[in-house]
C-alpha cells in the first residue's frame, strides 16, 4: 500500500522566497512551511513538515499529554529536528540559560527580555535536536528544517518580537521548564548513515540513506510515514521526491539509491 498525502504550502513572514527548486517553484512568494495533510486530519497521532526560516519564530512552549487533555486537547506535543540547511550564524533557541522562575519569565516575556535568557544554540547542517514539552523554544533565522512532532495544534506563545498576535502567558508558564534542558538524543547525523533517532514514548524516527540497512526496516511498524530529502527515493516502485510524503504499510517496499536521504517515522 502506498498513500501519497496532500501537500500543504503555507506563507509565514518569517518564510523565505529562496526555497530549493526540487521542492516547487513558489516565485517570490515567502514560504514558511511545507506540511502533509493526513486522511484521518487532527486523529492522526503524528505530522511532518519542512520548516523554511529567515528570522526568528516566537518563543513558545508545549505541553506534556496530561496537560494538554486537561485544556481539551487530544495529546500534547513533543517535536524534534533535522537540520538539512544552516546559514552561518543560524541559531537554535532550546530551554535556559539558568534556572528562573515563573514570576521572573512573566515579566521577562513582557518587557522582550526573555530573549536574553533562551539558550541560543549554534546551529548546523545535520544537528538532530529532541524537543520535550514544557522546553521554552525558538527557531532561529536561517535554517531548513524537518520536524516530526505529535499531531496537535497546540502552541503556547511566550514572546513574537512585537508581531501581531495573541500570547498565551499564563497557559504557557504553567507547563514551562524553567532551566536549562538537555535531551540525550540530541546528535549530529551522518547523512548517509542509517540510524535510529527517536524510539517512543510518542514516536518513532529513522534516518534511513541508501542502500538502506534492513534492520531498521524491520524494526517499523503499523502506519508507516516517508519523507525523502533527496532524490533517489521510491516506495513500491513509485518514485517519491523531495517535498512530498507518502503512507506505507510495508518498510519493505522502500528503495533508497546510494547517496539518498530520507527520513521514516511511525507512531508509538
Amino acid at each position: 500500500m502506498l498513500q501519497r498525502l496532500e501537500t500543504i504550502v503555507v506563507e509565514k513572514p518569517w518564510g523565505r522566497t529562496d526555497i530549493p527548486r526540487d521542492f516547487g517553484d513558489f516565485s517570490a512568494r515567502r514560504i514558511g512551511e511545507i506540511w502533509f495533510e493526513h486522511p484521518d486530519g487532527d486523529a492522526a497521532p503524528i505530522m511532518v513538515k519542512f520548516l523554511f526560516t529567515s528570522e526568528r519564530l516566537s518563543i513558545q512552549v508545549h505541553p506534556d499529554d496530561s496537560a494538554a487533555q486537561a485544556a481539551g486537547f487530544a495529546r500534547g506535543k513533543e517535536e524534534c529536528w533535522l537540520i538539512l540547511d544552516a546559514d552561518a550564524g543560524a541559531e537554535l533557541g532550546v530551554g535556559l540559560t539558568a534556572e528562573t522562575s515563573r514570576e521572573a519569565l512573566h515579566a521577562a516575556a513582557l518587557d522582550g527580555s526573555i530573549v536574553d535568557m533562551i539558550d541560543w544554540r549554534a546551529s548546523k547542517t545535520n544537528d538532530f535536536v529532541y524537543n520535550r514539552a514544557g522546553t521554552i523554544h525558538a527557531i532561529g533565522g536561517g535554517l531548513t528544517v524537518v520536524e516530526v512532532q505529535q499531531n496537535v495544534d497546540c502552541t503556547y506563545r511566550l514572546y513574537d518580537y512585537g508581531r501581531p498576535r495573541e500570547l498565551h502567558l499564563d497557559a504557557g508558564l504553567k507547563v514551562a521548564a524553567l532551566g536549562p534542558v538537555h535531551d540525550p538524543r540530541d546528535t549530529v547525523v551522518d547523512p548517509a548513515a542509517n540510524r535510529m533517532l527517536v524510539s517512543g514514548p510518542h514516536f518513532f524516527l529513522a534516518q534511513l540513506a541508501g542502500p538502506v540497512d534492513p534492520a531498521i526496516l524491520d524494526r517499523a511498524a503499523g502506519e508507516l510515514t516517508f519523507v525523502p530529502l533527496s532524490a533517489g527515493c521510491a516506495a513500491a516502485d513509485e518514485t517519491v521526491a523531495l517535498g512530498e510524503a507518502v503512507l506505507l504499510d510495508d518498510a519493505s517496499l522502500i528503495e533508497i539509491a546510494p547517496g539518498g536521504r530520507a527520513v521514516l517515522c511511525w507512531a508509538a
